[in-house]
């Protein structure tokens, strides 16, 4: 397993994220998608295995965007928006090659190992 785990420095679910994998003694890469977002390649994969844009935002988020998103119909430009601001994405994004959840999901990360 190649587990990269993509979040918040102050995101509750991104440490029991990294602990649930911890735990497990599963070795896993952690970061900080404030800091560092995701390339191209890695926001187009997550995109296709979560089912779409709008499985990636964070819509509790109290970001103005996020209003201004779901007003939206144009998924392409909520994409857009979303790959410029990695702080409108939920978090943690938990990546295994081509596999990836949004959120705490330790149900499918069992299922991984």
């Amino acid at each position: 397993m190649n587990i990269q785990i993509f979040g918040k420095n102050k995101c509750f679910d991104t440490k029991k994220a990294q602990r649930y994998f911890q735990e497990r003694r599963i070795k896993f890469q952690s970061v900080d998608l404030l800091r560092f977002g995701l390339s191209g390649k890695e926001f187009d994969s997550v995109l296709r295995s979560v089912g779409g844009i709008d499985n990636l935002i964070d819509w509790e988020s109290k970001d103005p965007d996020i209003t201004l998103m779901k007003y939206m119909d144009d998924s392409r430009a909520k994409e857009d928006k979303v790959f410029d601001n990695p702080a409108l994405m939920k978090t943690p994004i938990v990546r295994n090659g081509k596999q990836a959840t949004v959120g705490y999901c330790p149900e499918i990360w069992a299922a991984w190992e």
